[in-house]
């Protein structure tokens, strides 16, 4: 681990709130950053860590306390005076144009004319941008072509265009907000190479994240945020999961699934055959074949782009099905769309809450009802019964321990823990046979993954299938029951959770088999 070089923080804030109609997100917040220093910043979604980190970056505008950058007190009321400030920040919503090049993307709002300063009339100076991105990329460690569209890179790829792009903006504190929610195993680790890389060559990391074991492996210190308010800061070396998690939630938490022995049943859903394509046309799902039984978890293990979620897509109703068959409780719905599949007794949680499972602008109660608002009690005939939904929401709002202001806040506004509480109170508030749950805890809090997991083991247990989609290998080791793993589009094998190994399946997910 690096050391901070100075005495003197980097960034200091001191007393720091904010405050929204009905919230208070930040709480006297104080924080200290050492030149040189990885300082992670953990805590639950909602917590406040991102809304901290967007006023140092001149998103937000503190409603108290002082901002000071080498112990000089600063204004920032914008990203300019942030970057001004050397401070750059990735968020984890990336923002890039898909259709422009790395450099096109590194020149926006910063262009580079030929012999003129910024803002001059002239011919953009795309040379010249690119051979001083490729420099910067090389000396940290970071492997990106400055020709290439970003539409054509991996997520990994894109991230590295952030970090360049505010390397290349003068950052010297890089911000990085959630940075892991969407990276492989192995892009996180290319990752953390990266950071420490970069703190090596005197650059300072703010690591906003809410995943414990990261957090002991890469970070100098450790703060936490509960409630909006500042709540202890710790090293790795007298910290350990258990700890941080108790600091997090405010409560002990239970981080291992416990659960009882499964007693399945009858077959619910049965694939047989089944592929499905991509928009090339290359088959992505290549003659799949499982079963998912009453009261048990089948887990689908896999590294992220290996056909699972078109497999999921197909078995929703969100995708075509190109060949073989899928049986739900002996109804043929290959060809079914996605109401009937729900009107079967399918609940879908989605491996992408903000695109497929949410309308973002609608209320948290409108949400609630997307998939039974046209039923029985909730419509009568063609004409709502809002004083129906508006009990039932409240209802559901605190069955499944919803955060939220109230149930008119519009769903967007929520952290992505309460969005995912969101969904799964709208699909498990209904008598159902099936679950489909698909990245079900992707960039949840460790509160919010407790909570998620054992609302799937009870749903199993009252003898629901549960065909659990997850890339976190110890997700699908603790909840499954089975565990079937893919690999470019096959499984290539189900094993029995009781005897398989982590070992064991990490390597059937890299497509080797053991001799």
């Amino acid at each position: 681990m690096t050391k901070p070089k100075t005495n003197i923080p980097v960034l200091r804030l001191s007393g720091v709130s904010k405050r929204f109609p009905g919230v208070l997100a930040n709480d006297k917040v104080d924080f200290e950053l050492a030149k040189g220093e990885i300082h992670a910043l953990l805590g639950e979604n909602g917590a406040g860590k991102t809304t901290l980190m967007n006023i140092v970056y001149g998103l937000y505008q503190q409603d108290e306390g002082q901002i000071f950058i080498n112990g000089k007190e600063v204004i920032i009321q914008d990203p300019n005076d942030a970057l001004e400030n050397g401070i750059g920040m990735v968020h984890q919503h990336f923002m890039l144009v898909p259709v422009m090049t790395v450099t096109e993307n590194l020149m926006l709002g910063h262009e580079a004319l030929q012999g003129l300063p910024i803002g001059s009339l002239g011919q953009l100076d795309k040379e010249k941008v690119s051979a001083e991105v490729k420099k910067l990329a090389d000396k940290h460690g970071l492997s990106i072509d400055p020709a290439a569209l970003v539409e054509d890179l991996s997520v990994g790829e894109r991230q590295r265009v952030e970090i360049v792009k505010a390397l290349y903006r003068g950052a010297e504190v890089l911000i990085l907000d959630e940075p892991t929610a969407v990276l492989t195993p192995q892009e996180v680790e290319e990752l953390f190479e990266v950071m420490r890389s970069l703190t090596k060559q005197g650059k300072s990391i703010i690591f906003i994240t809410h995943k414990l074991g990261e957090v002991l492996d890469i970070a100098d210190r450790i703060s936490v945020i509960r409630d909006g308010k500042a709540v202890g800061t710790a090293t790795p070396k007298d910290a350990d999961q258990r700890k941080l998690a108790s600091m997090m939630v405010g409560r002990d938490v239970i981080l291992r699934v416990d659960k009882k022995p499964a007693k399945p049943g009858k077959d619910v859903l049965k694939l047989k055959n089944l592929v499905v394509m991509d928009e090339t046309e290359k088959a992505v799902v290549n003659k799949v074949s499982f079963t998912v039984r009453e009261g048990e978890i089948l887990g689908v293990a896999g590294v992220q782009g290996n056909g699972q979620t078109e497999l999921v897509e197909a078995v929703t109703g969100l995708r075509e099905v190109y060949g073989g068959e899928v049986d739900l409780l002996g109804h043929d719905i290959s060809s079914a769309r996605p109401r009937k599949i729900t009107e079967l007794g399918t609940a879908h949680i989605p491996e992408d809450r903000l695109k497929d499972g949410l309308v973002l602008p609608f209320p948290v109660s409108d949400n609630l009802f997307l998939n039974t608002y046209y039923t029985d009690p909730y419509s009568k005939g063609t004409v709502l019964d809002e004083s129906e939904m508006a009990e039932a929401a409240a209802d559901r709002i605190d069955a499944f321990d919803i955060r939220t202001p109230s149930s008119s806040t519009s769903v967007g506004t929520l952290s992505g823990g309460n969005q995912q509480k969101v969904i799964v109170a709208r699909e498990l508030s209904r008598p159902v046979k099936l679950i489909v749950a698909a990245q079900p805890t992707r960039g949840l809090d460790v509160g919010s993954i407790e909570y998620i997991h054992n609302r799937l083991i009870e749903s199993r247990d009252k003898g629901v299938a549960v065909l659990l989609v997850s890339s976190e290998l110890d997700e699908i080791m603790q909840l499954s029951d089975r565990i079937a793993v893919m690999y470019r589009g096959k499984i290539i094998n189900i094993l029995d959770a009781k005897k398989a190994n982590k070992e064991d399946v990490g390597l059937l997910m890299a497509g080797v088999k053991k001799a």
